[in-house]
């Protein structure tokens, strides 16, 4: 080998170290590329991973509309409550302002409440899904606040009556004082208890009681302290109520 090495001209030699410079070139590009190509796969592995746990928790989300079955606690003397307290027959529902299925659902429930009044108690619990709807909390405190001035479901009407206006807004409390204002309350007084602790205690103990019955989307309604499926009309809904008054009818 070195004879061999010895018998090669000043070109041949040079033309060698070329060649073994480019094989070493070579073999670091293709080291470069299997560290390249190993990233790809752990980034993929990654979102991969991350995309499945999105899917799992939206499964799991406020939205998903799947009932527990869970129970919630009874009606109590600080729920805001429609119709005769001593009815026997309870119908709770846990709503976001800003949700369009609230809204869907408003009518309904107001006519059930004129149809059902003296024969059942409804009570409205707040349960602002703020992750995706901006305005639903304040909403929440607005009609808290109309309520410490003995307007809560006039506001309650109001703001559902209304959902298009002031949803997309990214302020919302001129509205709701004009809505206030439409009210004849008080707007120094309105104003100072849609910031007070006490109101904002209010909205997040509802919420609470929601999480802890195993509410997970809006509208979640409970039977006599039982959550039922959303009835799809209202006569299937007043069909419902009909049976639990007077279970022996068919």
């Amino acid at each position: 080998m070195e004879n061999q090495e010895q018998q090669l001209t000043k070109k041949e030699r040079r033309e060698m170290k070329r060649l073994e410079k480019t094989e070493r070139h070579g073999q670091e590009a293709r080291q470069r590329l299997i560290n390249r190509a190993g990233l790809w796969v752990l980034a993929v592995f990654v979102i991969g991973g991350a995309i499945f746990g999105m899917i799992k928790l939206a499964g799991n989300s406020p939205t998903a509309n799947q009932p527990s079955g869970g129970e919630t606690a009874p009606i109590s003397a600080g729920d805001q409550v429609k119709g005769n307290r001593d009815a026997k027959i309870s119908l709770i529902e846990y709503s976001d302002f800003q949700c369009p299925a609230c809204g869907a659902y408003y009518l309904m429930i107001k006519k059930l409440n004129e149809e059902f009044g003296g024969q059942m108690q409804f009570a409205y619990r707040n349960f602002p899904l703020k992750q995706i709807h901006d305005n639903a909390e304040s909403a929440a405190y607005a009609a808290e606040a109309a309520g410490k001035q003995g307007k809560f479901w006039e506001m309650h009407d109001m703001i559902f009556e209304n959902q298009s206006q002031w949803s997309s807004l990214r302020n919302t409390e001129s509205i709701f004082e004009k809505y206030a204002d439409s009210l004849k309350l008080d707007i120094q007084k309105f104003k100072e208890d849609m910031g007070s602790g006490e109101i904002k205690a209010k909205v997040s103990a509802d919420y609470d009681s929601g999480i802890s019955a195993g509410v997970n989307s809006t509208p979640t309604f409970f039977l006599n302290g039982k959550q039922i499926t959303n009835p799809k009309s209202y006569d299937e809904f007043k069909d419902l109520i009909d049976k639990t008054i007077s279970p022996g009818n068919p």
